[in-house]
């Protein structure tokens, strides 16, 4: 009798893969981080290969731990980091004509720049153009790899974002699919008609040919092919790693908001099945089931949090491991005037500005560790506030927040992030949200699971922390240092006049 899911999830810095029931619990764990390439300063790259690779090592291992035979998984489930663009020669065995180009990759920021004013992008994608998204990521290596435009003109090269290269990798079809959540992240999908679209795809000079197939979040992607990972089973779920996220915290009312932490921090809202513009923010496809609308959802896209963190281990060397960070900023009563904003690749949601470099401000002679550590995971924090006050100040209904994500386990983070907010903040018990996100769609196309009122209903919150003390005027000193790293930009002739009116003005 199938009654298990595999659940694909592959991230920005591992690889993962967990088996669930279909009660959610997690019976099986495999997870192995890949290398890291920075070829120039701003530039993120992967191997896709060593991707594929590391994910079959986790799926497998995912598996023996379990316990299980290959004959019980009913389904398979694929989530995944966003925005990362593969392309590869069909001619040569899929073989990827250059490394992955990583979401956090600036390279693009100057092509992406000059978009802006073409309003067509925003009107149809829900994106403000930015480095960030997979279209100018494939433009950039259209130009600059020697004999791609004619490969892509010739049919021999296809464009996947990491779902689409594993599945094309994974399934003995070879099938060349992708889904709405994961196409609206991309600059070319149009959110209004859920269609890619041939004027933005020639404004960037993007062969549609290259494209994958866009099918429901829940169609069948394919089987699984036996010889790869040691069983057949049919993948019937995919969605972007946030978006499974929303659905993994059973966010499907209007006005439901998740946030998960990570390497970024993702705020995402339910906004329904009519799509609509704001401001500072991001409307993407939060999911689209087969036969029915698509819902949407605003984001605000954080580019470093977590991140920070890393830095501060691997970059500076004062922090042997995460683990240790929530007892140092807790040793000390307050960040003493030392913030940290974190824009070390600019900053995303509700700013959208590339130029803004990482800015430490407030040191002094007494400044320890326990204040650069404090002052990183605040930052998570105020970087949060900064987008849902932008939602509130446009009329959306925010009363609390659910979280998940590494840094939740945290108990600083959380209860400082509920301070700041001022609303309570839910941490989910399900502490993989997102694999769960993907895994319980495939357990309701599968009908391990039945509805989503059964979902909604086995949804579980492990801490509940409510406000606790009033953080106004940290959070005004997190809005100065702001405005000190908008000015840094503008000394560096890296920011216009008029961006840096802009930004003092918000910032205020």
């Amino acid at each position: 009798m199938t009654k298990y899911i595999v659940s694909i999830d592959q991230g920005t810095t591992s690889c993962r893969c967990l088996v669930f029931d279909k009660d959610g619990t997690a019976l099986g764990l495999g997870q192995k981080e890949f290398a890291q390439h920075y070829p120039k300063p701003g530039w993120v790259e992967h191997d896709a290969q060593e991707i594929f690779e590391t994910q079959v090592d986790c799926i497998k291992e995912a598996v023996k731990t379990a316990g299980i035979k290959g004959d019980e998984i009913a389904a398979c489930g694929v989530t995944n980091q966003r925005e990362t663009t593969v392309v590869w020669d069909t001619k040569s065995g899929d073989k990827p004509i250059h490394n992955a180009i990583v979401w956090q990759c600036r390279r693009t920021q100057d092509a992406a720049m000059k978009l802006r004013s073409d309003e067509s992008f925003r009107e149809k994608t829900g994106l403000v153009p930015d480095a960030y998204f997979s279209g100018p990521k494939i433009a950039w290596i259209l130009d600059n790899v020697t004999g791609a435009r004619e490969k892509a003109s010739a049919g021999d090269l296809q464009f996947g974002t990491i779902d689409s290269w594993l599945i094309r990798k994974l399934t003995k079809e070879r099938n060349h699919f992708t889904e709405p959540s994961n196409a609206s992240r991309t600059m070319l999908f149009n959110i209004r008609d859920m269609q890619w679209d041939k004027q933005l795809l020639e404004k960037l000079n993007v062969p549609g040919s290259m494209m994958p197939r866009v099918v429901a979040s829940n169609a069948n992607f394919g089987v699984t092919d036996k010889n790869i990972v040691g069983f057949e089973a049919p993948i019937l779920a995919n969605l972007g790693d946030q978006q499974a996220a929303l659905f993994g915290q059973s966010c499907f009312d209007k006005g439901m908001m998740k946030c998960t932490y990570g390497t970024g921090s993702f705020l995402l809202a339910n906004i329904g099945t009519e799509m609509q513009l704001l401001d500072g923010l991001l409307t993407t496809v939060g999911w689209q089931l087969d036969g029915e609308k698509p819902i949407y959802a605003f984001e605000g896209a954080i580019f470093v949090t977590g991140a920070a963190v890393q830095w501060l281990r691997d970059g500076l060397g004062i922090i042997d491991s995460s683990d240790e960070t929530e007892k140092l900023a807790s040793s000390i009563e307050s960040n003493e005037g030392v913030y940290f904003v974190p824009a070390l690749v600019g900053l995303g949601s509700p700013w959208w500005d590339s130029d803004v470099r990482g800015t430490i401000v407030g040191v002094t002679r007494g400044t320890k560790r326990e204040h650069f550590v404090r002052a990183a995971l605040e930052a998570m924090a105020y970087q949060v506030a900064d987008v849902t006050n932008n939602m509130k100040e446009n009329g959306v209904h925010v009363s609390e927040l659910r979280v998940d994500g590494g840094a939740t386990r945290n108990n600083f983070v959380i209860q400082f992030q509920a301070d700041v907010l001022g609303i309570p903040v839910l941490r989910a018990s399900q502490v993989e949200s997102t694999a769960w996100g993907v895994a319980a769609l495939a357990g309701l196309k599968s009908g391990l699971i039945k509805d989503l009122a059964e979902l909604n209903n086995s949804w579980k919150s492990d801490a509940q922390l409510k406000p606790s003390t009033d953080r106004t005027k940290d959070y005004g000193g997190w809005k100065r240092a702001l405005r000190g790293a908008f000015a840094q930009a503008e000394r560096g002739d890296m920011c216009s006049e008029a961006k840096q009116t802009t930004k003092a003005g918000a910032a205020n």
